[in-house]
């Protein structure tokens, strides 16, 4: 009974995850129209490098670079020393808060299917949200921390 509800909540989790991308998509191609969208690009949970290091978004970003989520948004690539870093920023923020909110619209799932299932299917729920939806939200953020180092440093020195 333990085991059929982590592989059911699990499975569970897999499906709703990549549900919640065009959720994540449409909800924030809503949102892009509001005056809090600009709040909500600047957001930053992790700000130490080395409690990214600690929670394994390196190896977070190797299994994006070198698996098959390499073909998935491929705006996001770097071409070329011309590539327009402020473009690259913006599409990764449409990422990072298509995930967030498809992080949200999964957890709140999950909670329901605590209440209704059992806490153990919840909690097996997550564990592919958390993979599929936060982690790469969080290294959104730490490209986008890289990204404005650079404009910055580009700034400073045409300035």
């Amino acid at each position: 009974m333990i085991f059929e509800h982590l592989v059911l909540g699990f499975t569970f989790g897999i499906s709703m995850s990549f549900i919640s991308w065009i959720v994540g998509m449409a909800l924030n191609a809503i949102l892009m129209k509001t005056k809090y969208y600009e709040k909500l690009s600047n957001l930053s949970f992790i700000k130490s490098q080395r409690l990214n290091r600690k929670i394994g978004i390196q190896y977070f970003k190797w299994i994006v670079k070198n698996t098959f989520f390499r073909f998935f948004n491929q705006k996001l690539k770097l071409q070329n020393r011309n590539t327009d870093l402020n473009e690259i920023r913006k599409e990764m923020t449409l990422s990072e808060i298509s995930h967030l909110i498809g992080f949200t619209f999964v957890a709140f799932i999950a909670i329901y299917k605590g209440v209704t299932t059992g806490i153990l299917f919840a909690f097996a729920m997550m564990i592919p949200n958390v993979l599929l939806n936060f982690y790469p939200s969080l290294l959104q953020q730490e490209n986008k921390r890289r990204i404005n180092s650079i404009l910055n440093k580009k700034s400073a020195m045409t300035s």
